[in-house]
Order: C-alpha cells, then structure tokens, then sequence
C-alpha cells in the first residue's frame, strides 16, 4: 500500500470514529442475535472508501 492511501486510511479512520463517538445515534441498529461484527463501523468507512481506488485490484490485495 502506498504511503499516501495509508495516510488517507488513517485520517479516515480517525475522522469516523470521532464523529461516531461524538454521535452514537447516527450507527445503524445492530439486532442483538447473530454473529457479531469483527470490525467497527469506523475500521469498515476507510475499507470500502479506499478499496475502489485504481492500483486496488482485489480486496485480498488490498489487505495484506
């Protein structure tokens, strides 16, 4: 991964999880029953914000 998409993943991540801190009723209701998530909304935002991006070929690639 470049250093400038990890540095956008990074601002990105923060930003989100800032905001969702700041303003928990604005993530979407989990129902309580079911597998429970492995990543936060937060680590999710700057995955599928990044992953489109030209040079990105797969996500595999993407997160290795």
């Amino acid at each position: 991964m470049d250093t400038d998409l990890e540095t956008l993943a990074t601002a990105l991540h923060d930003i989100a999880d800032d905001l969702l801190k700041a303003r928990p009723q604005i993530v979407p209701a989990r129902p309580r029953t079911g597998i429970a998530p492995t990543i936060t909304d937060a680590e999710a935002l700057p995955l599928t914000t990044i992953a489109p991006l030209p040079g990105i070929n797969t996500e595999g690639c993407f997160l290795r």
